[in-house]
């Protein structure tokens, strides 16, 4: 009976306790409320333009891109993502030519970035952003750019995986390439000309390095960045995950003594 008694007591005390917190059902309607608020993927769209860069400013072309929520209103406030507003991808369509840059907000919803194309042609825009109060989203499009299109390169495979640039050899491993399953990029980076570890890599864009993949038609994107804590090379590592069976090609950036660096690779995924 003593048992059964301090039974009985215990759950009513744990009824009075609940009786004094928030209800699960009001900590539900306040999760409702918030997502009902919340700026999604689907809400925003995004118009481009592509026009000559103001007189004295320079070649190239003038990039700009307006985001505006359904109702035709700009989308007004942006978060920093991984040290940006706006990171800006610009990739032929053949896949050889490869340009990160982060467009200047101009208020409005409107940014504008100068970009010098290698030639005519078409070329994937990529736009990684986040509006304040919504989620991080990405926004794709095809823009024409006037003049002689250059003659298509065809993507040949990496093999074996490694490529050059500014002095640095960089030696990739990758776990796995089935789609649809979680894949880890390790980066190796070493001097060319001596083959000794680098091991002063320096932060880009907040980590170790950064990492874009495309498929080859240009309509499978993956957006990465090294995981917190990496240190300072040689390695680097990345968690992706390929979509589907095909070819992409990969876009890995480091920094060393001040100055960004890139180099690419193409894999068969399947």
């Amino acid at each position: 009976m003593k048992r059964l008694a301090m039974i009985t007591v215990t759950l009513c005390m744990l009824f009075i306790s609940a009786c004094g917190g928030p209800r699960a059902w009001e900590d539900e309607q306040l999760d409702e409320s918030d997502i009902s608020t919340r700026i999604l993927a689907d809400h925003v769209k995004a118009d481009w333009k592509l026009a000559p860069p103001p007189a004295g400013e320079g070649p190239g072309n003038l990039i700009q891109v307006t985001f505006r929520l359904q109702d035709g209103s700009p989308v007004e406030a942006f978060e920093l993502t991984h040290e940006k507003l706006l990171h800006l991808i610009i990739v032929s369509k053949d896949l050889s030519y490869f340009n990160h840059v982060h467009p200047e907000y101009k208020g409005g919803g409107v940014f504008e970035v100068a970009n010098d194309f290698p030639a005519g042609g078409e070329y994937r825009m990529i736009a990684d952003f986040k509006p304040a109060g919504g989620d991080a989203m990405t926004k794709l499009a095809w823009l024409e750019v006037e003049g002689e299109p250059a003659l298509s390169a065809p993507v040949v495979l990496t093999d074996p995986l490694e490529a050059t640039a500014d002095g640095k050899r960089v030696t990739l491993r990758i776990s796995s390439l089935a789609p649809d399953e979680e894949s880890v990029l390790t980066f190796h980076v070493e001097d060319e000309v001596s083959g000794r570890p680098i091991t002063d890599l320096e932060p880009y864009l907040g980590a170790i390095g950064h990492v874009v993949i495309l498929s080859e038609d240009g309509e499978r994107y993956v957006h990465a960045h090294a995981g917190e804590d990496q240190g300072s090379g040689p390695d680097a590592g990345f968690e992706v995950t390929f979509p589907k069976n095909g070819v992409y090609k990969i876009w890995a950036q480091f920094q060393h003594n001040g100055q960004v660096f890139t180099v690419s690779y193409a894999v068969q995924v399947r």
